[in-house]
């Protein structure tokens, strides 16, 4: 992979669940609402001053939202914060670049 290309998409590891974890409470409160279910499914990296993460998650039974998630380098000493996201989404739609 390229630095700043998308990966493929690949199903999400216990790795990325735990990044999902993390961000949970950022993007419950940016939507004002809480979710019982917050299960990352697919995700893609993009290689940047760090790692980009779009990370499609489930949080309903049939609703999606699409999280762009940034790990800072490890010196940095950071945790993941929520760069962006996309509510409305399906479990069929695309995880692009946003």
């Amino acid at each position: 992979m390229m630095p700043g290309g998308l990966s493929d998409t690949k199903s999400a590891t216990p790795e990325v669940q735990h990044i999902v974890d993390q961000v949970k409470p950022q993007f419950e409160s940016r939507v004002n609402k809480t979710h019982g279910i917050f299960q990352a499914i697919v995700y893609r990296t993009q290689v940047v001053a760090g790692i980009n993460y779009f990370i499609k998650v489930r949080v309903s039974d049939s609703m999606y939202a699409h999280l762009r998630v940034f790990q800072s380098l490890p010196h940095e000493n950071q945790g993941p914060s929520l760069v962006s996201y996309q509510t409305g989404k399906t479990r069929d739609d695309p995880l692009t670049y946003f």
